[in-house]
């Protein structure tokens, strides 16, 4: 473009955007152009010189008339063409004319009249162009323009114009182009990198980008490192070249962000903006590729002479706080440890005995001890008192030990355990007791050691003797052998301090082989159980047996003592008759056995049941007897038996189709019936008429999978079965019918998750993790298939029978890294605002390929 420009000044300022310097205009330049091309007409029309005249430029044109944009000015004028002094056809858009302004006699609008087109065929243009040319990267390439408007009208701005982006003080800025802003009639598509001249309308403000052509691409540095960060749209990365670091925006991930998690391996370019280092092109490797430090193979034996915490309990800010000490063929070496450095999070103690690998850091060659674990021979160097109990509670994270020394229960928390990462009841554990640093009033157990079972002597004897009287005599270990396998127990009656009372015996507990009869007299020793402070009879021995004129004696007592003497065998036969059923209800440290009869449960504690009573599971079938020793009845010496034995039922053949019309008592306590109930729906006879319905009841044994109750409403599919004792019907292998859900993990927290429905927008349904099937890990976004049930007791849907359908790729370690060292002075950069696009969104919505030239 040939005609007259105002020459753009020096950037006085690298912050200040091309599209603020337009409206900055400069009023000298402006005057001295008005005045150049005013001599001119002036010299060509001396006839005119006497009146105001103005410049403009012919904006549009029409058959007979046309509008003028003034230079001077801000104003757009109408003019006839018979107002122009020359050729009205000559003219064209763009020509620079000499008007003077005046009214409408009809409108009183003004209009420009005596029109002279400047001789030469001057142009004049309202831009304004940088002097330093901007790289940039093309979003969108120019096309040819489609409206080609009017006669004699230039088409609109925005019609087939390319799109070109680029960077200026850490701010991104869009530019539109044309065909014709191209240089050299390069071809331009998308992703080229360009350069160009920025051009601004002195009208308007308008910018555009003039001159565009391609640039080779510049071969920029490769760095590595490992995510290290996650924040809310942006992180940070760990160099692996320098002990530092670096920022990084989502948008310039090459690939999906949300398959991007914590400890990834990265590859990415740097660039500066606002003064600060950024990563851009960061693209995923291989798990691995990024190696920190180099370990040993050799593994160390020292002392930890620092621990990570203060003496306030507090975690100090050096992040290699910790120092062990270890001896070497030069003498004793102190190395550096940090928090990520130990094997497990139990406490470590000033003077503890560790082994440990030394890791040198390749960027700064820093040496630390790693993989640090402590070794048993600890405890006997130092001399630490420990203590030994029973796990008898389980929380999330945390849970109680019953000491044998103390008549307490002690607090721990899993991350203490030293040899495994999750404690199971009834474990005997060692462990040692301190003050809890955030509760002075409280003391904790630490550095817990799971010992093997059988460990610890739960039962202790008595030294004193007593005598007593048998109540109940017990079976001879031959006789209850042959029978059960396992003797029956015997009670013996004694008295202290004018006290009766009663306390059980077993076979084994016989010093003869003669078996006391009831009424014998018999001298024992207490064996008290510290498992679950339960008291036996031991060394029982016969002093003297019962005679027949003992027995008249008796009988010739007074009426009263004959019916407390009966009351209390009948009382002592009650307690000890032996009741079975299923185990219907697993919680936390009891549970619920549902009767033979499947009429009623009864109440027990995990303490007396006799085993681990982890390995119950819901359905099993036990032994126990009934115990009276409170309001409620509940079961003691609880006893596992082979499946079958109790109740066995013969099932019927043939698969039937039922609705729930009543839930079981473990559900809805509220009820009185304690079993559920089926009614069965049947088709409609071929005949006609109206299908017969029957009822079957159901238990806990009738389900096929326990943890998967039916709710009342819904339909199941289950086979008839026989009870053989009885000859009453019952529902057996019942199967609820439900849909299969299909959706996605959205949060996990402690023993509980949610997860969003599939085809459900916004909805999330919560599960437990004991729903969670074949044992699997889930993390956040893994696909699942579920069932949902609404609860009775709350209303709200839970998902059950979580399968994972899919996994995403998480690796397992977060790589051991230092804290960042930087010498950087600056604060941390933070987020003022979010960035926008021209569309008026947030921006960052480019279309990154996979690959790029390097």
């Amino acid at each position: 473009m040939s005609s007259a420009k105002v020459t753009w000044k020096n950037e006085q300022s690298p912050v200040k955007d091309p599209a603020i310097v337009a409206f900055q205009r400069s009023s000298e330049g402006s005057s001295a152009k008005v005045g150049a091309l005013g001599n001119a007409s002036a010299n060509n029309n001396t006839k005119l010189s006497s009146v105001l005249r103005e410049l403009g430029v012919v904006e549009k044109l029409l058959p007979t008339y046309g509008f003028l944009q003034c230079a001077n000015r801000q104003g757009r004028l109408f003019f006839h063409f018979s107002e122009v002094a020359t050729d009205a056809d000559s003219l064209r858009v763009g020509d620079l004319v000499e008007f003077q302004q005046s009214a409408d006699r009809r409108t009183g609008k003004p209009v420009a009249v005596s029109i002279v087109r400047i001789p030469n065929g001057n142009l004049v243009t309202y831009e304004i162009m940088s002097e330093k040319t901007v790289m940039g990267t093309v979003l969108a390439e120019a096309k040819a323009s489609k409206n080609q408007g009017s006669e004699g009208e230039a088409p609109g701005l925005l019609d087939g114009m390319g799109r070109v982006t680029y960077e200026q003080s850490g701010e991104t800025f869009f530019l539109p182009f044309a065909l014709e802003d191209i240089d050299g009639g390069q071809k331009i598509t998308a992703g080229d990198t360009v350069e160009f001249y920025i051009s601004t309308d002195e009208r308007n403000g308008n910018i555009r980008a003039r001159q565009v052509r391609k640039v080779r691409p510049i071969v920029a540095d490769l760095f590595q490192g490992v995510v290290c960060s996650l924040k809310e749209n942006y992180g940070f990365i760990e160099r692996s070249d320098v002990v530092k670091e670096i920022f990084f925006h989502f948008s310039e991930f090459q690939g999906d962000i949300e398959m991007l998690n914590l400890g990834d391996d990265v590859e990415f370019n740097i660039q500066f903006r606002n003064n600060k280092e950024v990563a851009v092109n960061i693209q995923q490797l291989p798990e691995g590729t990024v190696v920190f430090e180099d370990v040993a193979t050799e593994r160390k034996r020292g002392k930890i002479l620092k621990t990570l915490k203060s003496v306030h309990g507090r975690m100090q800010s050096d992040p290699l706080a910790g120092r062990i000490v270890y001896e070497t063929l030069k003498g004793s070496i102190e190395i550096p440890y940090g928090d990520r450095d130990q094997l497990g999070d139990y406490t470590l103690q000033a003077g503890d005995i560790v082994e440990f690998y030394i890791a040198t850091d390749r960027r700064d060659k820093l040496q630390r001890a790693t993989n640090i674990c402590l070794i048993d021979v600890t405890f006997t160097i130092s001399g630490e008192t420990r203590e030994k109990g029973f796990v008898t509670t389980l929380k999330d994270a945390f849970g109680f030990i019953r000491c044998l020394d103390r008549d307490t229960r002690m607090f721990f928390h899993f991350s203490e355990l030293l040899n495994q990462d999750e404690p199971q009841l009834q474990d005997e554990v060692e462990f040692t007791v301190i003050q809890d640093p955030t509760n002075p009033s409280r003391l904790i157990a630490i550095r817990i050691k799971v010992l093997p079972h059988g460990t610890i002597s739960v039962e202790q004897c008595l030294p004193e003797k007593y005598v007593g009287t048998i109540e109940k005599e017990v079976q001879s270990p031959k006789t209850a052998t042959g029978k059960t396998g396992v003797s029956d127990i015997g009670i013996i009656m004694y008295d202290i301090s004018g006290t009766k009372q009663t306390i059980p015996y077993s076979a084994k507990a016989l010093v003869e082989c003669c078996s006391p009869k009831n009424g014998d007299q018999v001298e024992f020793q207490i064996c008290e159980s510290r498992k679950n402070n339960t008291k036996t009879a031991a060394n029982v021995r016969i002093t003297s047996v019962k005679t027949a004129s003992k027995s008249q004696n008796k009988e010739q007592g007074s009426a009263v003592v004959v019916k407390e003497s009966a009351a209390k065998e009948s009382t002592v036969k009650e307690q000890v008759t032996k009741e079975k059923g299923f185990v219907a209800v697993l919680k936390e440290n009891c549970g619920f056995i549902e009767m033979a009869d499947h009429e009623k449960e009864v109440f027990f504690q995990f303490c007396n049941f006799d085993g681990n009573a982890s390995e119950l599971e819901l359905g099993d079938e036990v032994e126990f007897i009934l115990s009276h020793k409170t309001a409620k009845v509940s079961a003691e010496s609880i006893r596992k038996l082979p499946r079958g034995t109790v109740a066995p039922e013969e099932v019927i053949p043939g698969v039937l189709e039922g609705k729930v019309v009543r839930m079981m008592r473990i559900v809805n306590p509220d009820q009185v019936e304690y079993s559920g109930l089926i009614q069965l729906v049947e088709k409609e006879a071929e005949g006609g008429g109206n299908g017969t319905e029957a009822c079957y009841p159901y238990g806990i044994t009738s389900l096929v999978d326990k943890r998967d109750v039916p709710q009342k409403g819904e339909l199941v599919r289950f086979k008839a079965a026989v009870v053989k004792s009885s000859g009453k019907q019952r529902a057996a292998r019942v199967v609820p019918l439900r849909l299969v859900m299909r959706g996605k993990v959205d949060s996990l927290k402690g023993q509980m998750g949610a997860v969003i429905c599939e085809g459900e927008e916004g909805r999330k349904v919560s599960f437990h993790v004991s729903e969670v099937q074949d044992g699997v890990d889930l993390q956040l976004g893994d696909e699942v298939d579920f069932l949902i049930v609404r609860k009775q007791a709350t209303g709200k849907c839970v998902a059950l029978n979580v399968r994972r359908t899919s996994e995403r790729q998480r690796p397992e370690r977060l790589m051991s890294r230092l804290k960042s060292a930087t010498d950087d002075a600056g604060p941390r950069i933070v987020t003022l605002r979010q960035p926008r696009g021209p569309d008026g969104t947030n921006g960052f919505k480019l279309q990154r390929s996979a690959s790029r030239q390097i």
